[in-house]
C-alpha cells in the first residue's frame, strides 16, 4: 500500500472518533488533524489548540520540558522556577548530599536566590519546534541513498537531524540541538528542535521522610501519601540565551509558565497532562508480550533482587553508605518492582488473550492484503528464534554491566600494549590518560568497593544458576578450573590483585606499565570475556533486527488503518505529548473502591517510627495535628496530599504537570498504580490510574514546613 496515501487517510478521516477518550499519548503536533480537541472539549477543556501548541508563537508547550535525563518539569513561575518530582531530583539532591549536609534526609530550602545550589550536569530543555521530515526520510530511501531499515536507526537520524540543524541555523543559535525519530515505528518522521539550558540550580526539596514517605513499599501503589516534588531554576546569561554556569547568570525570564489553582478537585474534574512519556509497547503481539515476560521483566526481578538486597544491607550500616548507593538503589528498585507488578498484571488483566483477540481480528482485515497477510505469523518466528538470545543478554547486562561497577576496559589496556610493543611513547601517554579517567570514574564519591565486591560475591553465583554454562563469559571457566567454583576467592582476588583494584595498585603500574602485568591482570581477563559473550549474544540478536523492525512498521500501519476512522497515537519514544482525562475513582476487586484523593490523616495512620520509609518529621506531625494548613486546606478544614486521574502516562511523565480545563496547574504526575502496570502494553480504561501529587500539598510543605513564602510569592496563585 502507498504509506503516503495510508498517512492522508489516517490522520484526516476521523470525525466519527468512538475511541476510549482517556487512552492515547497524542502528538501535539497533530491535535488539529485527529481532532482531539474536540474530545478534550466535550471533557472539559475551555482552551483552544493554539492555546495548548502552536508552531508560531507562545502556547502551553512552552512552559513544559524535559528535566534531566528522564523526567518532565514544569514552569511556575515568571523567573524561571521549575516544579518536578523528588524522586526526578533525586540523583541532585544526593548529587549535593553528604554526612555534613545531609538534604537526603534533612531536605533543601534555598532562602535567597544566593543560597540556591549550582548542579553540574543538570539539564533542561525546552522543545523549541517540530518539523515532519517524512517526506525527506521517504525521498532518501526512494532515490536509494539508504534502505528502509538503516532509514529508522539511530545512527542515520542523528546524522540527519545535524544536517539539517546546520541548513535551519548556520549561525549556530546557543542551546540548541535537534534530534529526528521515527514514529509509528517508521511510518511517520519528526525532527524536534529543542532549546537546552545547562546551568539549573537546586531550590527546594523536602526531606526524603516527604518526598519519599512510603518508600519502596508504597511505590506503584494507591493509596499515596508521598510529597514526590522537588524545586529548580534555569539561569541564563543576561541576554536570556542558554550559558554554562557563570555567577553571572540570572534567572531565566520565561515567555510562559503555569498559575496556579488551589480551588480543589472534584470527581469527574477534566484533567490533561503534558509531558515526556519514556516508552511504551502498545503494539506487541502476544508471543512478544510473552518474550517481555520470560527474557527482559523476569531478568530484572532476579538479578536486581540479589543487587538491591546486598545494597540494602550496607546501606543500613552506615550514612556514608546510604548516601553514596541512595540514588542508585532508587534507580534500580523502581523498575524492579515495575517488573514484577508489570508480569503480575499481565496475567491478571489477561492480556494475552487480549493481544490474541487483537491478532485474530487483524488477520480478517489482513486478506487480500499482501503487504499485511501473514505478518504477525512471521513475528511469531522471529521472536521464537530471538528470544534465548534476548534472555541471555539481559540476564548478563543486568548482572554484569548493572550491578557490578569494577572492571578494566580490554580497549584501553590494548592501546597500552600496543604503545609498550611499538614503543609510542605518544600513543603510550594518551592511553595512561584514559586509564587514569576509567580509574577515577569507578572510584568516584558515590562507589565504595567494600560494596562493590559483595555485590559481585552475590551476582556471580546467581548468574550461574539462571544461564547455561555455554551462555556464561568464560571467566567462569577459570572460576570452576583455578578457584574450584569458590565464588569468594575469585571475586577477592579480582579486587584485591588487579591493576584496577586500589590505589597503590594503579600508581605501581603506572609508574611501569609492562605488557606482562597486562596480561595477568584479572580486572582486564574479566571486562574482557564479559564484553565478548554480550557482543555474542547481541550479534546473534541483530541478525533479525531489520526483518522484525520491517515486520512491526507493516502490522503498526495495518492497525492503524484497520481502526479507522478512529485515530491511533504513536507509541511513547520520550517526546512531548498530551493525554488528557478525569480526575476519578477506581475499583480493583470486588468489595474494594478506592476514593480519589488522600489527606494528610494516611499520614499518621500510616506512621511507623521503626520503619525508615514511614517516618513522619515531628514539626509536619505537629501541623498535622494542629491543622495548621493555612490556604491549601480543603473547605472542610482537611488537607490534600495525592489525587487520581484516568490519564494515561508512563516512565519519562514523572514530574509533569496535571492541568485543569483552564490550563492552571493543579498538580504533578508522579506515579502510575499497581493494578494497571501492564497498562504500557495494553492499556485498561477501567484499571488505568495516574498518581499525583496535589498542588496545594506541594504548597503547604514548601510555606509551612520550608518556610518559602518567597518562592510561593513569586508564584501566580488562584483561590
Amino acid at each position: 500500500m502507498n504509506v503516503k496515501k495510508y498517512l492522508v487517510a489516517a490522520f484526516a478521516a476521523l470525525t466519527a472518533w468512538s475511541a476510549q477518550a482517556d487512552e492515547g499519548m497524542w502528538l501535539l503536533q497533530l491535535m488539529k488533524q485527529q481532532n482531539s480537541i474536540d474530545m478534550m472539549k466535550k471533557q472539559g477543556l475551555k482552551l483552544e489548540a493554539d492555546d495548548l501548541y502552536t508552531p508560531n508563537g507562545v502556547s502551553l508547550k512552552d512552559a513544559v520540558g524535559i528535566f534531566g535525563g528522564g523526567c518532565t518539569g514544569e514552569i511556575i513561575s515568571p523567573e524561571g522556577l521549575i516544579l518536578t518530582n523528588h524522586h526526578c531530583g533525586y540523583a541532585s539532591i544526593q548529587q549535593h548530599s553528604s554526612v555534613e549536609h545531609d538534604y537526603l534526609t534533612d531536605g533543601f530550602w534555598a532562602m535567597s536566590r544566593a543560597e540556591e545550589l549550582p548542579t553540574p550536569g543538570l539539564k533542561f530543555r525546552f522543545v523549541h519546534r517540530i518539523v515532519d521530515i517524512t517526506d525527506l526520510v521517504n525521498s532518501k530511501v526512494k532515490s536509494g541513498e539508504v534502505d528502509e531499515y538503516t532509514a529508522m536507526t539511530s545512527p542515520f537520524l542523528r546524522n540527519l537531524a545535524q544536517e539539517e540543524l546546520a541548513k535551519s541555523d548556520p549561525n549556530g543559535k546557543p542551546g540548541i540541538v535537534a534530534q529526528a525519530l521515527p514514529f509509528y515505528a517508521g511510518n511517520k518522521y519528526y525532527l524536534i528542535y529543542y532549546k537546552v539550558y545547562s546551568d539549573v540550580r537546586m531550590v527546594a526539596a523536602p526531606p526524603s521522610s516527604v518526598g519519599k514517605f512510603g518508600g519502596e513499599t508504597d511505590n506503584w501503589m494507591w493509596p499515596r501519601h508521598t510529597g514526590d516534588f522537588s524545586i529548580f531554576r534555569i539561569y541564563a546569561d543576561k541576554n536570556g540565551e542558554p550559558a554554562e554556569y557563570s555567577a553571572d547568570n540570572v534567572p531565566l525570564k520565561t515567555p510562559k509558565f503555569l498559575p496556579i489553582s488551589i480551588k480543589g478537585l472534584d470527581e469527574g474534574d477534566y484533567a490533561m497532562i503534558m509531558g515526556f512519556p519514556g516508552s511504551t509497547e502498545r503494539y506487541l503481539t502476544q508471543s512478544e508480550v510473552r518474550q517481555r515476560m520470560t527474557a527482559v521483566n523476569q531478568a530484572m526481578i532476579d538479578m536486581r533482587t540479589v543487587y538491591l538486597d546486598v545494597l540494602k544491607k550496607y546501606m543500613a550500616q552506615s550514612d556514608k553508605t546510604r548516601i553514596q548507593y541512595a540514588n542508585k538503589f532508587a534507580g534500580s528498585s523502581n523498575y524492579w518492582k515495575n517488573s514484577i507488578g508489570m508480569n503480575k498484571a499481565i496475567v491478571d488483566n489477561d492480556v494475552l488473550n487480549t493481544k490474541a483477540g487483537q491478532e485474530k481480528k487483524f488477520a480478517t482485515f489482513a486478506q487480500g492484503k499482501p503487504e499485511y497477510e501473514g505478518v504477525v505469523e512471521k513475528i511469531d518466528a522471529l521472536v521464537d528464534a530471538m528470544t534465548p538470545s534476548l534472555r541471555q543478554l539481559e540476564y548478563l547486562g543486568e548482572g554484569l554491566s548493572r550491578a557490578i561497577e569494577f572492571g578494566c576496559p580490554p580497549a584501553v589496556m590494548d592501546k597500552i600494549k600496543e604503545a609498550l610493543e611499538s614503543k609510542n611513547d605518544s600513543l603510550l601517554n594518551a592511553a595512561k590518560e584514559q586509564l587514569t579517567e576509567v580509574f577515577q570514574d569507578i572510584y568516584n564519591k558515590d562507589y565504595d568497593p567494600q560494596v562493590d565486591r559483595a555485590v559481585a560475591k552475590a551476582i556471580l553465583p546467581a548468574l550461574a544458576k539462571a544461564l547455561k554454562p555455554e551462555e556464561l563469559p568464560a571467566f567462569y571457566q577459570t572460576i570452576q578450573k583455578e578457584y574450584k567454583g569458590d565464588y569468594s576467592a575469585y571475586v577477592d582476588d579480582l579486587f584485591d590483585t588487579s591493576i584496577l583494584g586500589s590505589q597503590e595498585n594503579f600508581d605501581k603500574f603506572m609508574k611501569k606499565p609492562t605488557v606482562k602485568a597486562i596480561d595477568k591482570d584479572m580486572a582486564t581477563a574479566y571486562s574482557r570475556t564479559k564484553l565478548a559473550k554480550m557482543q555474542e549474544a547481541a550479534a546473534k540478536l541483530n541478525e533479525h533486527a531489520d526483518e522484525l523492525s520491517l515486520l512491526h512498521k507493516a502490522y503498526i500501519r495495518g492497525l492503524s488503518e484497520m481502526k479507522l476512522p478512529v485515530p491511533s497515537y504513536p507509541d511513547a519514544n520520550f517526546t512531548i505529548r498530551l493525554t488528557y482525562g478525569n480526575v476519578k475513582s477506581y475499583s480493583p476487586k470486588d468489595g474494594v473502591r478506592y476514593k480519589y484523593f488522600t489527606t494528610t490523616d494516611g499520614i499518621l495512620e500510616k506512621e511507623d517510627p521503626t520503619n525508615p520509609e514511614f517516618v513522619v518529621p515531628a514539626k509536619l506531625k505537629e501541623l498535622i495535628q494542629k491543622k495548621d494548613f493555612g490556604r491549601y486546606a480543603m473547605a472542610d478544614g482537611t488537607m490534600p496530599v495525592c489525587f487520581l486521574t484516568t490519564n494515561d502516562i508512563t516512565g519519562g511523565n514523572s514530574g509533569s504537570p496535571v492541568i485543569d480545563g483552564e490550563g492552571r496547574l493543579i498538580g504533578t504526575a508522579f506515579d502510575g498504580n499497581w493494578e494497571s502496570l501492564s497498562g504500557d502494553i495494553n492499556f485498561d480504561s477501567n484499571l488505568q490510574r495516574c498518581i499525583a501529587l496535589d498542588i496545594r500539598y506541594m504548597l503547604f510543605i514548601l510555606d509551612k514546613l520550608g518556610g518559602c513564602k518567597h518562592l510561593i510569592d513569586e508564584m501566580t496563585i488562584i483561590e
